[in-house]
């Protein structure tokens, strides 16, 4: 038999090449006679640059921005074709891991980075700019990263508006243009991994802003303050909330695409085709997707339905693995090719231990899963 093995990283804990490796060491205890093919994915979150990069021979550049809390971090982007395009992932500069988790606050993380990071990608002058969203601190509308850029954001005394959500509020005047140029002529790609819009029940704030250290008094203000912004900008003629995607990353898909001209992309099909993964799919006969958690988001643009409308396709089964399965109906998740889906947890354990545990979690589910496969035959 011929496995692909086509995981996302688990947020905060495995790399998707260390998630790859753990479910093949497993798979091969399992069933060693079976032959097994790693190909570690990303859908515009954290691990896409490196994943573009590695897939198309490019190079990763090492800089030091703004964290969303304000305190300098070190983050990467890629270089590929030659310069031509470059790649800049919003978890790298102002990701959830950036801050440790007591320390969260999406009141006031800014995505300040982020600009920072498009512009030191943009001294080599490329032809095409490729945003990664996901997996960011943030929900500030992108407001910081427009900031970075030259943008005004003022408030009623000319002043710049606060850092984050919060100070989006304030914003009384604004002037653009600055930003906007810096980007002429280049084309702006956003590798977007969730549809989610800016606004409502479904929107940033109120879906993304908890684990982002949101109470639900901060999920409303939040909420409140992207829509002004959204209307302040809107009187200019730019629409930033009514369109699939404006959500992402805390409301910067809906900046550098309603603002920058950026043109929004499924993720995760933009990292399968730069690996080539429909010749991989064609030669499989099982496929194991995973994440940290699978659930009604998943079905959004994340990899394990990415990675299953593509096995569809060829009719392979897949078989999905996550730290933490949502609850409820899996309906949507099925639909979209997913075979079945398994936690790998063993039993009731606490997130520390999820943690620190996961590859050896992954190798024993996966050991298991291939013993009953190889059984069936």
């Amino acid at each position: 038999m011929r496995v692909l093995i086509a995981p996302d990283s688990f947020k905060e804990c495995l790399t998707a090449e260390a998630v790859a490796d753990a479910i093949a060491a497993g798979w091969l205890r399992g069933a060693p006679a079976d032959q097994v093919v790693k190909i570690p994915l990303a859908d515009g979150g954290e691990g896409t640059t490196a994943t573009l990069v590695g897939a198309m021979r490019g190079t990763l550049h090492r800089t030091r921005v703004t964290g969303p809390s304000g305190a300098p971090v070190n983050a990467s982007y890629g270089l590929i074709e030659d310069g031509k395009t470059a790649i800049v992932e919003v978890a790298e500069a102002s990701g959830l891991h950036c801050v440790a988790e007591a320390d969260r606050n999406a009141m006031t993380a800014s995505s300040y980075g982020t600009g920072e990071l498009i512009m030191a990608a943009l001294e080599h002058q490329p032809e095409t700019l490729i945003v990664c969203l996901g997996g960011s601190a943030t929900t500030d509308g992108g407001a910081g990263l427009l900031q970075a850029m030259g943008a005004q954001l003022l408030d009623d005394n000319g002043h710049p508006i606060p850092p984050g959500g919060e100070g989006l509020q304030h914003i009384s005047h604004f002037d653009l243009a600055e930003a906007k140029a810096r980007l002429a002529g280049i084309r702006i790609v956003v590798a977007c991994d969730v549809t989610n819009p800016l606004l409502g029940d479904l929107g940033a704030a109120a879906v993304f802003g908890p684990q982002k250290g949101a109470s639900p008094d901060d999920v409303r203000v939040l909420d409140n303050n992207l829509c002004h912004f959204a209307q302040c900008v809107e009187k200019s003629g730019y629409n930033i909330r009514s369109f699939a995607g404006s959500g992402a990353a805390g409301g910067i898909g809906g900046a550098v695409a309603g603002i920058l001209g950026g043109l929004l992309k499924p993720g995760i099909e933009l990292v399968m085709s730069a690996v080539d993964m429909e010749a991989h799919m064609q030669a499989a006969d099982l496929v194991i997707t995973a994440e940290g958690a699978i659930d009604g988001q998943s079905a959004s643009g994340k990899t394990p339905t990415g990675v299953a409308k593509l096995a569809q396709h060829y009719h392979v089964p897949v078989i999905g693995l996550a730290g933490k399965l949502g609850e409820g109906d899996m309906t949507a998740i099925h639909e979209a090719g997913i075979t079945a889906v398994f936690s790998i947890a063993p039993g009731p354990i606490s997130k520390d231990d999820a943690i620190a545990n996961a590859a050896l979690y992954l190798e024993n589910t996966t050991e298991q899963l291939a013993r009953l496969i190889s059984g069936l035959k």
